[in-house]
């Protein structure tokens, strides 16, 4: 601003100067007041997501309007309460992704969640998306293609939030996923591709006892005392179970099954034995009953692999005799727990 707009303003609020004097007098408040009137207000205006559904641009221009890491998967905004999430199932092999990330049949769309290397966590982006819903910030999806990227639209939750899978990581040791379930509030689902379908795989991995203290994603989150015994309890007698057979020259891997949309997983693999051993807390007749439908449902998915294979039911002491002819029946070795021992009780048309 001039001079003289200066000097008009302070001639119009304070008078002509008297003469011989050169300068107003003004109190802190009138200069306060002059002052005011010649200085700009800034109004910063908060930014608005503007892209619409089909639009490419490069990252590095979308980090620039909305800011966020340009090196993550999942992004948090400052400036915004959405949260930005990159899919790119073919690069992400490696870690695991393109096992189950994909458009459902039901228009809703599988997102794996953050993490390369260990179990998947809720932390950062992970539980951003997680407690979205609750929170109500907007998921902002897009599909990744070198260095551009194409807004596919607005996702929120569905019901279930999410799944725990078991996915290898970039070191392709099995470790606890998150497959996010996501659903369409605003987007255009024909940019998505769809879920890939692993029928048939069979993966092998190193063993190793498993630790008492393990945290199991739960699908609901939550962290209930009697589940956690249950798992401490089944995670000893494995790691007992395991040493045992170590201790004669056994062969023990991990044994990853895909079967449709799932990624399955018995207790133990006994590679020189072909046992498949789904291990349970107690020899009640509740545990017995589940135990047979989720061993015989792992042999079932082996063979269709060309995985030749025994099933095998672990347990820390003897069932009723009723269960232990019924297993025979079935062609299930029953193994028992005696002390540091173990007795292997062999179905009659396994012997």
């Amino acid at each position: 601003m001039s001079q003289k707009q200066i000097r008009d303003a302070l001639r119009g609020r304070y008078g002509i100067l008297q003469d011989g004097t050169t300068r107003w007098k003004l109190t802190d408040d009138q200069a306060a007041a002059v002052r005011a009137r010649f200085v700009r207000r800034t109004f910063v205006t908060p930014p608005t997501w503007t892209l619409e559904p089909g639009d490419t641009v490069l990252r590095r221009e979308l980090h620039a309007a909305y800011g966020g890491s340009a090196r993550n998967g999942i992004v948090t905004l400052r400036s915004l309460p959405d949260i930005i999430a990159f899919t790119d199932p073919a690069s992400g092999a490696g870690f695991g992704y393109h096992l189950y990330e994909g458009l459902q049949p039901d228009g809703s769309y599988s997102y794996t969640g953050a993490g390369q290397r260990g179990d998947q966590r809720f932390t950062r982006g992970n539980l951003a998306i997680r407690d979205s819903s609750v929170t109500g910030r907007p998921i902002r999806l897009f599909t990744v293609n070198g260095t551009s990227v194409t807004y596919v639209g607005e996702f929120t939750t569905g019901t279930p939030t999410f799944w725990p899978r078991t996915i290898p990581d970039r070191d392709n040791i099995p470790r606890n996923g998150i497959v996010f379930n996501l659903v369409p509030v605003h987007a255009d689902s024909r940019l998505l591709a769809p879920a890939s379908e692993p029928t048939g795989l069979a993966q092998l991995a190193t063993w190793s006892p498993p630790d008492a203290t393990d945290v199991v994603i739960a699908g609901d989150g939550s962290d209930i005392p009697g589940d956690r015994t249950v798992s401490r309890i089944e995670f000893e007698l494995q790691a007992a179970f395991g040493v045992w057979l170590l201790n004669q020259g056994e062969m023990i891997k991990r044994l990853l099954l895909a079967s449709g949309d799932a990624l399955i997983e018995p207790d133990l693999f006994v590679e020189s034995r072909g046992w498949i051993v789904e291990a349970k807390k107690s020899s009640g007749r509740e545990y017995v009953r589940t135990a047979i439908g989720q061993v015989l449902d792992y042999v079932y998915v082996a063979e269709k692999a060309k995985i030749a294979a025994t099933p095998v039911i672990l347990l820390p002491g003897r069932p009723s005799e009723d269960l232990v002819e019924l297993l025979h029946r079935l062609g299930i070795t029953l193994i028992v727990r005696t002390g540091n021992d173990f007795n292997v009780i062999a179905s009659p048309t396994t012997a």
